[in-house]
């Protein structure tokens, strides 16, 4: 079955109308663009290995532990409410290139806000930005059934971004909602993207 399509800004209920939604999968997929043809035939591109993250907040946005960040490099929070899937390098294939589960009911009441970017590794050394990938998507699945909820395709121009503050998952009184943001940004590493939250 397939979700609801938001747009940039537009917030909808999880769990309101979901009864026993307790467990999520946040998929994150995108393209690289094709690499251009020269004048000698077609210019190979380097890998564009785009890393997705989740930054647990308080309500007030803050990141309060290290351990809040969920990222290829910490797989899992402290309280084991959200865990990463692995890195995928190349973002080549069909479906979700990344995936972070969410376990809604186990998040600890001093965090509010699940944020879910996206930055490119080594981003300056490689020269690349968002304007190399293509079919960015962020999409929230019930993790009993895999059956989609809801997809945010991203795409605005992100030419010049090296990061991509995608969409976040926050309490609503006793509920949780779901918000699409899909802004650009420049970090250079999710270490440098985190900082602006402490």
């Amino acid at each position: 079955m397939a979700g609801i399509n938001l747009v940039k800004g537009q917030k909808i209920d999880l769990t309101k109308g979901n009864a026993g939604l307790s467990k999520v999968i946040v998929g994150l997929g995108w393209d690289p663009v094709e690499a251009s043809r020269g004048f000698f035939g077609v210019k190979k591109q380097a890998n564009v290995d785009c890393d997705a993250s989740a930054l647990l907040l308080s309500e007030d946005g803050k990141l309060l532990k290290k351990t809040n960040l969920v990222c290829f490099h910490n797989k899992q929070s402290a309280c084991n409410s959200v865990v990463h899937s692995g890195d995928n390098l190349t973002g080549e294939g069909d479906g979700d290139d990344e995936q972070i589960s969410v376990n809604l009911a186990a998040i600890p009441s001093d965090i509010h806000k699940v944020l879910v970017v996206v930055n490119i590794y080594d981003a300056v050394n490689r020269k690349q930005d968002f304007g190399m990938i293509k079919s960015a998507y962020i999409r929230v699945m019930n993790a009993a059934g895999n059956n989609e909820l809801i997809r945010f395709n991203l795409s605005d121009n992100y030419t010049g971004f090296t990061a991509l503050i995608c969409g976040e998952l926050y309490r609503n009184g006793g509920e949780w909602k779901f918000s699409a943001i899909g802004e650009g940004s420049h970090a250079a590493h999710i270490n440098q993207l985190a900082e602006r939250y402490i």
